[in-house]
């Protein structure tokens, strides 16, 4: 081959990188941390309105047979990797400070040296092979004994947030037990003292904002958007529910204080969550954008963790098998579904989200070897059956 044909080879094939990489959907998954079936109006609930959420889940597919894993670490881990717990060493309960095999017990805290093994292909990882710009915002919660195991070196190009599983909403301080307690909130890989005083929601979707806002549009956009509410603060010491007081004002209705503080929690994550499609919508990038909301586990009710959240009409808590506990709260939002407006009866499970958006950002799901996902995007997007 001539020298100029090559030189056009090379054009020719980098063009049509530019113009499949300037066609596939933006991609935003938004994770709400602890959320009760029956804290958001699109399932019902009397006492907490939802509106933002509740328009992009009757407008997109709500999800009514959605499955999680009962804690945070493993429904994380699932999501990010495509694999049920059992595949990547994230089963059973949280991973705490003092276990030093903590993947076999679930969540990580404190000094555990494990994390979401190092082996797997995570998503933001697949989505970079198809020209996606992949940010981070909010909590990791899949390991950080070694930088190798943070949001950066597992495919993100920016990560602002924290590593852990909880903590103090406005000084950013984390007790995830009484023996290991520090400060935990990082721009990339250095600490952060900046957001001190700030509360996370708000800061979170400030970055997210700022992130879409500048963005290149021809560009594909991953953003990950795993917020800490609603999940409880410090315990046992600490202040387990925070919010600032514009929003717990709105439910003056709901007598129980803890309850009340709650409500204003999930209604600003509510109020967030709108502000990011907002910004979505003001860049030119709504229309050709994929959103999945999704909670990891069933809410903490019944004062589990000195929380407030309601699972109504569903048995159980967090941290249990029960439906209370891995029935998700979740929806997917899109102007590019074939079909909106519904709600999917069929069974779904976590793991599903890795091969299901790979397929709507053009990917070959087929190449993704020894996944336990499925990829759905047909189902959702035209409401077909499996």
């Amino acid at each position: 081959m001539t020298e100029p044909a090559v030189i056009h080879t090379v054009l020719f094939t980098f063009l049509v990188y530019l113009v499949e990489a300037a066609s596939r959907p933006n991609i935003v998954v938004i994770v709400a941390d602890d959320l009760g079936w029956n804290d958001v109006s699109f399932h019902g609930s009397d006492q907490i309105s939802t509106p933002h959420l509740d328009e992009l889940a009757y407008k997109g597919v709500l999800l009514k047979n959605y499955y999680v894993s009962p804690i945070c670490t493993p429904t994380r881990g699932a999501l990010m990797s495509g694999r049920h717990p059992i595949h990547t060493g994230l089963q059973h309960s949280v991973i705490l400070g003092s276990e030093p095999y903590g993947l076999q017990s679930g969540v990580i805290v404190g000094s555990q040296p494990y994390g979401l093994p190092l082996n797997l292909t995570v998503m933001p990882q697949w989505l970079k092979q198809l020209g996606y710009r992949t940010h981070m915002v909010g909590k990791w919660h899949l390991g950080f004994f070694r930088k190798e195991y943070t949001p950066l070196y597992r495919g993100f190009e920016s990560h602002y947030g924290y590593y852990l599983g909880c903590g103090d909403y406005y000084d950013h301080s984390s007790e995830a037990t009484p023996d290991y307690f520090g400060y935990d909130f990082w721009r990339n890989d250095t600490i952060d003292y900046t957001s001190i005083g700030q509360y996370s929601t708000d800061i979170f979707t400030k970055e997210a904002v700022n992130i879409i806002n500048n963005h290149n549009p021809s560009e594909p956009l991953f953003l990950y958007l795993p917020y800490q509410a609603v999940h409880s603060g410090n315990l046992p010491d600490g202040n387990p529910l925070q919010a600032p007081q514009k929003y717990i004002k709105r439910f003056p209705h709901i007598k129980n204080t803890k309850r009340r503080t709650y409500a204003g929690m999930v209604s600003a994550l509510d109020d967030a969550v709108g502000t990011v499609v907002n910004a979505l919508k003001s860049q030119g990038l709504y229309d050709n954008s994929v959103i999945l909301f999704t909670t990891d586990n069933g809410g903490p009710a019944n004062g589990f963790d000195g929380n407030a959240a309601n699972n109504f009409p569903l048995r159980g808590v967090k941290a249990t098998l029960w439906e209370g506990g891995v029935r998700g709260t979740g929806f997917v939002h899109s102007p590019i579904l074939q079909k909106q407006g519904y709600t999917a009866e069929q069974m779904i499970h976590v793991c599903d989200w890795l091969p299901t958006l790979y397929r709507a950002a053009g990917g070959d799901p087929k190449q993704m070897k020894d996944l336990d996902g499925y990829d759905l995007w047909d189902m959702l997007s035209n409401n077909e059956k499996v």
